[in-house]
């Protein structure tokens, strides 16, 4: 298939681990509850069929933000959802134990780095393409 030969090229390496779905704008009023702010989550997708150790990898929006995993295990096949609020990690949720909200609503980047600081995945949302950097909140 010409489509996907064309896709290997513009990623040569298929990334193991994936954010695979941002859940930027809590549903319902931002009243920065610890409910709302919990509704607002990034799943973290291990592709593979090995476990991945997320130990010490980071989730950082464009402001600097920055979740660090700890003693994290991604089962194979998995997914993590990092909550931005509070509650008591589990092997499906994990929470970033802030008091208000990390992702931008109307722009914003999601970019996941490994142990090594070396970038894994990003996700985007809201940019115009005409303009990049552009000025952050």
């Amino acid at each position: 298939m010409p489509a996907s030969a064309a896709d290997h090229h513009s990623r040569p390496h298929h990334p193991a681990v994936v954010i695979s779905d941002v859940q930027y704008d809590s549903p319902g009023r931002d009243d920065r509850s610890n409910r709302s702010l919990n509704a607002e989550w990034v799943d973290i997708t291990n592709n593979t069929r090995r476990a991945v150790n997320l130990d010490d990898w980071t989730l950082e929006d464009e402001d600097g933000h920055t979740y660090t995993f700890d003693h994290y295990r991604l089962a194979g096949r998995a997914t993590v959802r990092v909550h931005t609020g509070h509650g008591r990690d589990t092997r499906t949720d994990v929470y970033q134990d802030r008091r208000a909200y990390v992702w931008n609503n109307d722009s914003d980047t999601a970019t996941l780095r490994n142990d090594r600081d070396r970038f894994v995945d990003e996700a985007s949302w809201g940019h115009h393409h005409d303009h990049h950097g552009g000025h952050r909140h």
